[in-house]
């Protein structure tokens, strides 16, 4: 009888789990990770003073960044500034040819600055006419060089850019270049506004690959401003959180259902000192 008993409660255990274990209630936060900035952000601010820009940074709350240390800034003085300020480094970049060529090295300066991420932003291609043999091309390094960052426990991941989305198949190029890395070695790092700006859905990519992601980059597109598959636009297109075209409730409850730990903004308007407390303000309203 006992028995029996035991394996009704597991049974039941193993019905409400999957679906009702991680469920949110009503009136939950949707932003459930640390506040985490790109550095790109604050292209224009480092060249006034790194302690000056890493002061701002800490004033409006963020405690994770993505990126390495400024031109004329040691690692490890770095480092120290960021940990004063309470701010730590998950993740850093790595151009697409010195991966490449030296993933090694790579995993060396990730190791120094303390990350556990290496991120890939852009696969060389001629602009606008992402091709299979581009994508051939990133498929080798992406698993050879994840690999080697993997040996030294560190994952790569690559930042999906917009351009990836060419059709091919019965899908697109972006299909194709998730299908034929190796999980093990390859993860993702998907940019919500470069998605939606080369047509892709974010949410639903999200739902798709579900695992494949491990972090994004939060950022809004000017409603009605032309897209397509380059990769590249003004920075005038680039608006605060919740004042574009993305769906971030969406975004979130997908993202969350995944369980991905880190969300950077990446502000690459010219106003982003003025559009930052925006978006981290909209950000912080979402709710289940």
């Amino acid at each position: 009888m006992k028995k029996t008993i035991l394996l009704v409660i597991l049974a039941f255990a193993w019905i409400i789990t999957p679906s009702e274990a991680h469920a949110q209630k009503k009136g939950d936060p949707m932003l459930q990770v640390p506040l985490g900035f790109a550095s790109y952000t604050f292209r224009n601010q480092w060249k006034n003073g790194v302690p000056e820009a890493l002061d701002i940074i800490q004033q409006m709350g963020f405690t994770e960044f993505e990126g390495g240390a400024p031109q004329g800034v040691s690692v490890e003085d770095f480092k120290k500034m960021l940990a004063d300020r309470g701010i730590s480094i998950p993740s850093t970049g790595t151009g697409f040819e010195q991966l490449e060529s030296d993933p090694q090295a790579v995993a060396d300066r990730a190791k120094a600055l303390g990350a556990k991420y290496v991120m890939c932003a852009w696969i060389p291609h001629k602009t606008g006419q992402f091709s299979k043999a581009d994508a051939d091309r990133a498929i080798k390094a992406f698993n050879e060089g994840g690999k080697v960052l993997r040996d030294n426990g560190i994952t790569f991941k690559y930042h999906v850019h917009g351009y990836e989305f060419q059709p091919y198949g019965n899908g697109t190029l972006f299909d194709y270049l998730v299908e034929n890395t190796d999980p093990k070695y390859v993860s993702l790092q998907m940019d919500v506004m470069w998605t939606h700006f080369g047509g892709g859905d974010p949410a639903a990519l999200l739902k798709k690959y579900g695992k494949r992601w491990v972090s994004l980059h939060l950022k809004d597109f000017r409603k009605g401003a032309p897209k397509d598959m380059t990769g590249l636009t003004g920075p005038e297109n680039d608006v605060p959180l919740g004042e574009g075209e993305l769906d971030f409730p969406a975004i979130l409850r997908e993202a969350n259902k995944i369980g991905i730990k880190h969300m950077f903004i990446e502000d690459e308007s010219d106003h982003e000192l003025e559009a930052l407390p925006k978006s981290i303000a909209y950000l912080k309203s979402l709710r289940y």
